[in-house]
């Protein structure tokens, strides 16, 4: 195991007795006692929550060591000294970690250093004062399971006591963070239906969205605690069967474009608003609630905040279960609903405890403070709320979202599937989240008529066939509005998901940098995952010394003590680097121009080389059907079904390590057979080497409480492959060869003339291990993201006017 945190506060003395005070460590047994020895048995005595007899906790103290030959009992009782190998090596017992196997008995603070695990560096015989510090310090320290110590004291009971504090004593903090002082048992479920400023299914009334929240029992006492905010419209189910029949044919050819003359403001959407019908009358208002729902699609980040102080609430929005309106797919008035939950949390909208009683009712428990949380879909409406500049959104955390739906289902004039989704559309993810559909009367009474019609005009809106960004696209960009962006954010992706690609969350950190407000980033080696249960990374302990300081107001130092960026490692595990800057478009470049086979740093090949497009109808059908051995065979050096169907460039081994860090650019002099023709690249890590697997390994039995009697989120963590393999893609690119000026302009293609072509490959941040080579692949058909017509399509590249600009860090 190797730790890596960066929301430990380290604090000074003062801080760490008022603190200690504040969640009862410190008492008035400890504050008389002088003995280090005796501080730090009664220290102990409060960690051991599972016996209550002092006879008892002499048992479990015979299972510590406190020396090699000692154990903890025997070494308290003598009297003896504490010193820093007695106290760590009882802290790597109590954090869970095994002798002989994680640690040496005889160099606790060797094994302390290895894992990265912080200490205080004090040597000889510990005072009181040191005990206390040192404690502190344990306390806010992760353990084997991937949570802090105190958090694992949280999940045996430790805050029960302090449910019954007094509303103005709450919530409590500790080390900047929130403390789990809720009772979970008492969470008030209640739901609402909010006015929206929308009417999307053109009925002529106002779309109510329901809304469902959970708030903590204190709120009826007095209490306002801020909400965090989850707007899914996966959250009232979703039409699985509808959806795939709605999947679009992949096995389609490339067709020739008609060229234009568009330049962006031709395309360009402009809101022209539309009237709205008059807001519902009120009939009353009630601070009652009449509705209630038992199991909420919940998010386990949100669940462990509603054990800290904070309300979770979850809204599917237009067009859902239970709510007005359709799905429209990114739409401005998808990103009005969405805010409309935000004003009502801040007091500016009214909502109704039903969708025809007319009784208004507000979010009178609210703060108004609120932080939206969630992961693609639920990220990307999160991004679309923030560019409203909405009062009362205070930060999103937004994981793995789209910015821009353009970039999400084309690229470069293509139709660029997300990766695992081919045949899948704006359309089809409207479809696949009507989930009215699941009312039937609703649904065929009320709504079936008009949006079918809609779907029927998003299809032709869409434009599938052209590939081009147009006026729809461009109404679902939301990088246009980035400068109202006034919450601060936080955004974390993987480095890996090609489902919400890498050039999604660049494109927003790019187009915030001159934005007026503090931005992170985190970047892991994840596909499409949520990362709040890893081992490796304190990241739900960061996220809650955010939104302490952002929806609490606390002084915590969050936004200086949280590096800008942190990138994980993709050849050492559990190794998380902080930068300063991720993809600075200003860093200097390495330029490869290409010769056959070869990546090389100068000039010298004059070579026209070929490759070809079709496969035989067997080997292309077996492709189809088995992406994963295309993805393969596409990379492959040695000879097989589609050697003939790409080119490959290789640059020597690197003699050390070297990191790719932003966009890698590709020129490429090409031409095509027909009048039109798409190319794809990939960026290729080749060397032998074991590498992450795919997904993430769930960690034994392990699992991370997130409260008392509460739920349980699994933990995980990326581990290395039992087997090597040859190479690994980084990134990669795709362009329609009829779109190498703009995505909205269509150029004039003609057979065998060549053109030059510009194409920014994804952005990465990848470690080239030393030994290894940087490939990079030319082909044209993608069997996992473009359409895959099998033409008889060919294609020459003119190495002279070839070259490859790669940003080494």
């Amino acid at each position: 195991m190797k730790n890596n945190q960066f929301a430990q506060i380290r604090a000074d003395h003062k801080t760490v007795v008022e603190e200690l005070q504040r969640i009862r460590f410190l008492d008035d047994e400890i504050r008389v006692a002088q003995a280090p020895a005796a501080v730090y048995r009664l220290l102990l005595r409060k960690a051991f929550l599972k016996v209550r007899g002092e006879h008892e906790f002499d048992i479990k103290l015979t299972n510590y060591l406190a020396t090699s030959d000692t154990d903890l009992k025997d070494y308290l009782d003598a009297g003896k000294p504490i010193t820093a190998e007695v106290f760590y090596l009882v802290a790597l017992q109590l954090f869970g970690f095994l002798a002989d196997v994680d640690y040496e008995m005889t160099d606790p603070l060797a094994a302390m250093k290895k894992m990265q695990l912080p200490m205080m560096e004090a040597g000889g015989a510990w005072n009181k004062d040191q005990v206390l510090d040192a404690w502190y310090l344990l306390l806010t320290t992760h353990t084997k399971n991937g949570q802090t110590f105190l958090d694992q004291l949280t999940s045996q009971g430790y805050f029960v006591p302090f449910y019954d504090l007094p509303a103005e004593q709450k919530p409590l903090f500790f080390n900047g963070k929130a403390q789990a002082v809720f009772d979970t048992s008492q969470l008030i479920r209640e739901v609402v239906y909010v006015e929206s400023s929308v009417d999307s299914d053109h009925d002529g009334k106002r779309d109510l969205l329901k809304v469902e929240f959970i708030r903590p029992i204190d709120t009826e006492h007095g209490m306002k605690v801020p909400a965090l905010f989850t707007a899914s419209p996966y959250n009232q189910g979703i039409n699985d069967e509808a959806g795939a029949k709605a999947m679009h044919h992949v096995n389609v050819p490339l067709t020739e474009k008609q060229p234009n003359d568009l330049n962006y403001e031709d395309i360009a959407y402009h809101d022209e608003g539309t009237a709205l019908p008059d807001p519902r009358p009120v009939a009353g208002e009630t601070k009652d609630a009449a509705e209630t729902f038992n199991r909420e699609y919940s998010y386990t980040l949100n669940d462990y905040f509603l054990a800290r102080g904070f309300a979770a609430v979850y809204s599917a929005g237009i067009g859902t279960l239970d709510s007005d309106g359709i799905q429209t797919c990114g739409d401005p008035q998808q990103t009005e609903a969405t805010r409309d939950i935000i004003e009502w949390l801040n007091g500016k909208r009214r909502a109704f405890t039903n969708r025809t009683g007319h009784i208004a009712i507000t979010a009178w428990w609210c703060t108004g403070n609120v932080a939206m949380t969630g992961r693609s879909y639920l990220g990307t409406l999160a991004t679309a709320a923030a560019t409203t500049g909405v009062k009362g959104l205070k930060t999103i955390i937004s994981e793995a979202a789209i910015s821009s739906w353009y970039n999400y289902y084309r690229e470069g004039g293509l139709m660029v599937a997300p990766g695992g989704f081919p045949g899948e559309d704006a359309d089809v993810l409207a479809i696949e989240t009507l989930s009215r559909m699941k009312a039937a009367a609703d649904y065929h009474l009320r709504v079936k008529d008009f949006f079918t019609e809609q779907m029927k005009q998003m299809a032709r809106d869409m434009d599938r066939e052209s590939g081009s960004y147009n006026t729809f696209w461009d109404a679902r960009n939301y990088l246009k509005k980035v400068k109202a962006i006034t919450c601060d954010v936080l955004m974390v992706h993987g480095l890996n998901d090609w489902n919400v690609k890498p050039g999604q969350v660049e494109q927003l950190w790019q187009a915030m940098r001159e934005v007026p407000v503090t931005k992170k980033i985190i970047l892991h080696q994840g596909q499409h995952i949520y990362i709040n249960a890893f081992r490796s990374i304190d990241y739900t302990d960061m996220v809650n010394l955010w939104i302490s300081h952002e929806l609490y107001g606390i002084e915590n130092g969050a936004k200086e003590l949280l590096p800008d960026v942190i990138v994980q490692d993709n050849v050492t595990p559990e190794t998380w680097t902080a930068y300063q800057d991720w993809s600075d478009p200003n860093a200097p470049k390495e330029t490869f121009n290409f010769a056959a086979g070869k990546l090389v740093s100068t000039p010298v090949s004059d070579d026209v080389l070929t490759f070809k497009d079709s496969l035989p109808e067997v080997i292309f059908n077996r492709y189809a059907d088995h992406i994963d051995q295309w993805e393969r065979d596409i990379l492959a050096e040695q000879k097989n079904d589609l050697s003939e169907n790409r080119l490959l460039f290789k640059a020597d081994p690197v003699d050390s390590d070297k990191i790719i860090d932003g966009r890698v650019h590709v020129h490429v002099k090409a031409a095509s057979n027909h009048s039109f023709g798409m190319l794809s690249f990939q960026l290729v890590d080749y060397g032998e080497a074991k590498r992450f697997n795919a997904t993430p390994t769930p960690m034994g039995m392990g699992k991370i409480d997130l409260g008392y009697h509460w739920r349980e989120d699994r933990l995980n963590e990326f581990t290395l492959a039992k087997f090597a393999t040859p190479f690994k893609m980084i990134t990669k690119g795709h362009i329609n060869l009829q779109n190498r000026e703009d995505p909205w302009k269509v150029d004039e293609l003609k057979p065998d003339q060549f053109y030059e072509i510009d194409v920014e490959l994804h952005p990465t941040f990848h470690r080239l291990a030393a030994g290894h080579q940087l490939g990079l692949v030319i082909y044209a058909t993608d069997f996992g993201m473009t359409v895959r017509g099998n033409q008889d399509l060919r294609y020459s590249i003119d190495l002279s006017r070839c070259h490859l600009d790669v940003p080494f860090r």
